[in-house]
């Protein structure tokens, strides 16, 4: 298998999270659909607030990685945005959240969607982009304000949250990239229609062919390729749909529960789609020390993964206190019952 390498060495150089503090419990998603009944797969899950959408928290999470990296906005080449829940059908994200962060004019500006691994599609290509030599600096944000048709099981764990990467020279660099991989094929797991509010699913069609078999074959050819194993790695995190597919594909890996459990967030705030493994790996980006390595896997219906590599750098404790820890946010909780989800979700018409 072809490992993706940069022609030149980079790296992360600051990175930022944001999570809405409204929090639905999945007991009162259950208590609505089945009186009570019913097995919930997460205690929690994020909502956005009244004034929030995928752009507001790209913004903040942009923000917070600008504070890390310690660098000025206007040096950032390009500002990418992916989600699956861009405010506006036709008009990008990304030229607003460069505005709103003082990043333009002079840059790329471009909104990426491939479900929930857009983000680490931008992700990769700020690293194609930097690795190039055509920019110093590009931005790939994650972020979502997830939807899910009322009385589905996917209203249980659609989420709202994000996280912003800054990509740079390895010299000025938190967490270098060791290699990348991407593994794709054409498996309809997960999908929605123009003009539909609501997106489809294959129910369990989106484990095993879905979510399972890109997952580790992307993790397994990105380790073969760079001849490594589980025990190489001190973290792992995957895309989180739910608490229980991660920790599977983590144990099928060889992995343990020291490596994986530190960007595990599913059950306390759902699935944030196009951000859940980038805020699993801010997570542990807060916590980790020097000279880790880190394999972050992503999962998007469709389907695909992209696998990455990073070793963090002795900067990384230096910047860490710069901005708010994705744990701040979590616990900043205020719980909401189910109508005031509805009127948050705009799901209350009333003409």
């Amino acid at each position: 298998m072809q490992v993706m390498k940069p022609i030149r060495a980079v790296g992360i150089t600051g990175y930022g999270a944001y999570i809405p503090r409204y929090r639905l419990p999945a007991s009162e998603i259950d208590r609505i659909w089945n009186d009570g009944e019913g097995e919930a797969p997460v205690a929690f899950k994020s909502v956005a607030g009244l004034d929030e959408d995928t752009v507001t928290i790209a913004t903040e999470a942009a923000r917070n990685a600008l504070a890390r990296a310690e660098i000025e906005p206007t040096v950032l080449r390009a500002v990418w945005v992916g989600s699956e829940s861009h405010p506006y059908a036709v008009k990008p994200s990304s030229t607003i959240v460069a505005e709103a962060i003082g990043a333009g004019p002079a840059t790329l500006a471009a909104d990426w969607q491939f479900a929930c691994k857009a983000g680490t599609e931008a992700l990769q290509a700020s690293i194609a982009l930097v690795g190039s030599g055509m920019a110093d600096y590009a931005l790939a944000i994650g972020a979502d304000t997830a939807q899910g048709r009322p009385g589905d099981a996917l209203e249980y764990t659609a989420a709202a949250g994000g996280a912003a990467f800054i990509i740079g020279p390895a010299e000025n660099s938190i967490a270098t990239l060791d290699g990348s991989y991407s593994y794709v094929s054409d498996t309809p797991d997960f999908w929605r229609r123009p003009q539909q509010h609501y997106p489809s699913h294959g129910g369990r069609f989106t484990g095993e062919p879905g979510y399972f078999a890109h997952v580790l074959a992307a993790a397994r050819d990105l380790m073969e390729g760079l001849n490594l194993t589980a025990g190489d790695f001190q973290y792992v995190v995957f895309h989180q749909p739910n608490p229980r597919f991660p920790v599977r594909a983590a144990l099928e890996l060889g992995f343990k529960r020291e490596q994986y459990e530190a960007g595990l967030l599913a059950n306390e705030i759902g699935n944030a789609y196009a951000g859940s493994s980038l805020l699993g790996f801010s997570a542990i980006l807060d916590q980790a020390q020097p000279g880790e390595r880190i394999l972050l896997v992503s999962f998007g219906s469709g389907a695909g993964s992209d696998a990455f590599s990073w070793q963090t750098c002795a900067q990384l404790p230096l910047r860490q206190p710069l901005a708010p820890y994705t744990r701040d946010y979590i616990e900043r909780r205020t719980l909401i019952d189910y109508a005031t989800y509805l009127r948050f979700r705009g799901q209350l018409l009333m003409h």
